[in-house]
């Protein structure tokens, strides 16, 4: 069993990595933006709590999106396993977190925190562009399409979403360093953190990250 947290700011690649990872070890990868929107089509009870604050434009207290987690983390498939990427946020949802695995006889392997430098974050996101017909992702400089503009998998016309403009950007990465920082060092003084460099090629992310987690836990 190996159970995961993937910590790094926006743009660091946590989602295409938890991606890899979660095909590599055969575990699944839970996202808290997957969660919420299951929750929220399916008109759960917690989904409505939610709704009940987003329709306000408040931020939806800890308490139900760690209720949505632990749920998620009873279904039968994390029974080997998992990988949460955007989950904890802050400390309350570490201790939280901490608290639902500890009832199951359970705990985390690891913490892998992806380290990239505030200036390449900024330049990931603001070239980012998203196809609006299927949502495949693309970047202006990293890995253009062929036709300037155009989705490459179904034609459809290439977007910069609103919270990739370097504005929001810069809010989006101070957030980040406000609550989810802190994180870090939570972890590292448990023991638990393994410090990937994120500058690195895709490839050799995932490998390093394979590396690390079988010399530290064989």
């Amino acid at each position: 069993m190996i159970n995961l947290v993937l910590l790094g700011a926006p743009g660091a690649g946590k989602g295409t990595q938890a991606k890899r990872l979660a095909e590599y070890y055969s575990i699944p990868h839970i996202s808290t933006g997957d969660i919420f929107r299951r929750n929220l089509s399916e008109g759960t009870p917690l989904g409505k709590r939610a709704q009940s604050y987003m329709s306000e434009g408040r931020l939806v207290p800890d308490d139900i999106t760690e209720a949505m987690v632990d749920d998620r983390l009873q279904q039968a498939d994390t029974h080997n396993g998992f990988i949460l990427d955007g989950f904890p946020r802050n400390v309350h949802q570490a201790d939280a977190l901490a608290g639902m695995l500890a009832e199951r006889q359970l705990s985390l392997t690891a913490v892998i925190y992806i380290d990239v430098p505030h200036d390449i974050l900024v330049e990931r996101l603001v070239g980012r562009r998203v196809c609006s017909t299927c949502g495949t992702t693309f970047h202006v400089i990293f890995d253009p399409p062929a036709v300037e503009g155009v989705c490459e998998v179904c034609g459809g016309t290439l977007v910069q979403r609103p919270d990739d403009q370097p504005e929001t950007v810069e809010t989006r990465l101070n957030v980040y360093m406000e609550e989810t920082a802190p994180l870090i060092d939570f972890y590292r003084e448990r023991g638990l953190l393994v410090k990937i460099d994120g500058t690195e090629p895709v490839d050799v992310v995932t490998q390093n990250i394979i590396i690390r987690l079988g010399a530290e836990h064989d």
